[in-house]
């Protein structure tokens, strides 16, 4: 086995045809010093985890494990401890004779394969896992998870101990907190929900957009947790009337978290929302987030313009604010100064200088991009435009020679130049300053554990055919532990791109109908967003049924 390890990680991706030779130089360039390369490659989105390890198991001979799917001796724990384990993502799974079966996300670490020889005293075998499998895995045989049904037995109703000390993580309501939160990370939620009822809290979790209730609690958990939440959010124990907002990093079992908390009250008692706030899901580069080839080609060359005005529309929730610090990333280099105003700053971005709105004291997105204005900036990104004053001084910054990034609420991309105007915006304003409107949505991505490829429907070869494509078969998830029997895991993103070309300007300067520029852009084959999710249907990234749900009353 010590021959083939010795070739480098890189060689082998692009020998089987995963990456290229560009690939791999941008990674090494940009990947920091302690990160491994299959981890870099993975996170700029140039191969999946399960590409990088069905690529390690052709070209090294090395098996591929399904952790869950073993029978795992605890007893193996002993054997090696458990911080090595969780740092070397790592864990022991079978022993036969003198020869020690590992499971390793990175099989060829030869020094941990080495070091685990001389610890154990046994020949090691190693086996490829998913990181994920690996944590689950070090949770089962080490037991570091006490299950929630029995911290619920440990909680006194009256435990007052546990919410007077922010850095308590002992008692039992504190890790009862540490458990929601951890188990909602572990399943990738973006939110959690604690809901008060009549006579019990519902946790539930957001998962690819969407809500399920992962569990119940009994009602007279309900002081003492919102306590709890809202000591590690630093927020007003003793106040239960008016809405409260908090941000909070944590470290739950050695890894380090950012949380926004928020409170409202309700009928029932105080229901809050945790916002978790993952940076490597949210800095990524526009080749990551979904967009087709034509697409991406067209949104870089909206953003590499020195001026004009460059809109993300879609509903909460749709990915907008990604998509702006996607093209930010691409635009941040010391040769421009770039600043934002935000409300909220979700992310801190390295060499960007960012504004919070804050209205209590006056600083409103009209008032911040004024006086962003006297800052010399090139690059201007607005949070949101809210109103007719933030969205005249935007159209008026673009034409001053500033490139302006922002979002609006809008439904599709067509309807983004009437609600300029219903803002009180000048139709010639708006055809000198509009670059153009990116319309998105996210979409749940089909499982690659349990997807399977089955005949098309009737019905969706109609749905097809009304677009002008064809499709023979879908890819669908059938459910298993990985994507919580849903068949989906992931999102990404669909997309309509509208260009404001000399024909388009001359339409909004003579205030068209909204009808009447849909009919222009139709006629130059504008793909709209369910062509847009047809098409990935086609490529096996998602599911009709999905494409309809997201997509219905925007472009069918």
């Amino acid at each position: 086995m010590s021959g083939p390890l010795r070739k480098r990680l890189g060689d082998l991706l692009i020998d089987a045809g995963l990456i290229t030779k560009e690939q791999l130089e941008t990674t090494l360039k940009s990947k920091n010093r302690d990160q491994k390369l299959g981890d870099a490659l993975v996170q700029n989105g140039y191969i999946t985890e399960q590409q990088l390890i069905t690529a390690l198991e052709q070209q090294l001979g090395i098996p591929h494990i399904h952790l869950y799917r073993q029978a795992i001796d605890k007893n193996l724990s002993k054997l090696i401890p458990v911080d090595m384990a969780k740092q070397r993502d790592i864990v022991p799974f079978k022993r036969e004779g003198q020869t020690l079966y590992v499971a390793m996300a990175d099989p060829m670490d030869l020094y941990t394969v080495e070091e685990l020889r001389l610890l154990t005293g046994y020949q090691i075998e190693p086996a490829i896992a998913a990181r994920e499998d690996i944590q689950w895995a070090i949770r089962q045989i080490y037991g570091l998870d006490d299950s929630v049904e029995e911290l619920l037995t440990q909680i006194p109703t009256t435990d007052r101990v546990a919410v007077t000390d922010r850095n308590d993580n002992t008692s039992a309501i504190a890790k009862l907190v540490n458990q929601i939160l951890m188990n909602a990370i572990e399943q990738r939620a973006s939110d959690v929900h604690i809901d008060p009822h009549e006579s019990s809290i519902a946790i539930r979790y957001r998962i690819d957009g969407v809500l399920n209730t992962v569990r119940t609690l009994p009602k007279n958990m309900q002081n003492i947790l919102t306590a709890r939440m809202k000591i590690i959010s630093n927020l007003n124990i003793t106040e239960s009337r008016l809405p409260q907002d908090g941000r909070v990093k944590l470290e739950l079992q050695g890894k380090a978290v950012d949380l926004r908390v928020s409170t409202l009250p309700t009928i029932f008692g105080e229901k809050i929302v945790v916002r978790i706030l993952d940076l490597h899901n949210t800095l990524q580069s526009p080749q990551q987030i979904g967009f087709s080839d034509q697409n991406l080609k067209t949104f870089l060359g909206f953003i590499e313009k020195p001026n004009g005005i460059v809109l993300i529309t879609g509903p909460t929730g749709s990915g907008k604010t990604a998509t702006l610090y996607a093209a930010l990333n691409h635009l941040n280099t010391e040769k421009v100064n770039i600043i934002t105003i935000e409300d909220p700053v979700e992310y801190q971005l390295e060499g960007i200088n960012q504004i919070q709105v804050n209205p209590n004291v006056g600083l409103t997105f009209a008032n911040g991009l004024r006086a962003i204005l006297r800052q010399d900036p090139n690059i201007i990104m607005v949070g949101e435009i809210r109103d007719s004053e933030t969205a005249e001084i935007a159209v008026r910054a673009s034409l001053t020679g500033h490139l302006v990034l922002s979002t609006i609420h809008t439904n599709d991309a067509v309807s983004t130049i009437t609600r300029l105007i219903d803002m009180g915006i000048e139709p010639f304003l708006i055809a000198s300053s509009l670059t153009g409107v990116i319309a998105q949505r996210l979409v749940r991505r089909v499982c690659l554990h349990c997807g399977a490829f089955e005949p098309a429907t009737a019905r969706e070869k109609e749905i097809f055919a009304s677009r002008g494509l064809e499709i023979d078969r879908v890819f669908r998830g059938k459910g298993c532990r990985r994507c919580n029997m849903t068949g989906y895991r992931g999102r990404t993103a669909i997309h309509e791109i509208l260009t404001v070309d000399d024909e388009a300007r001359k339409l909004i300067m003579n205030n068209a109908p909204t009808q009447a520029i849909r009919k222009y852009f139709e006629a130059q084959n504008m793909a709209f967003l369910i062509d847009d999710g047809l098409m990935k249907v086609k490529e096996s990234v998602t599911t009709t049924e999905e494409i309809l749900r997201v997509v219905a009353g925007t472009s069918i």
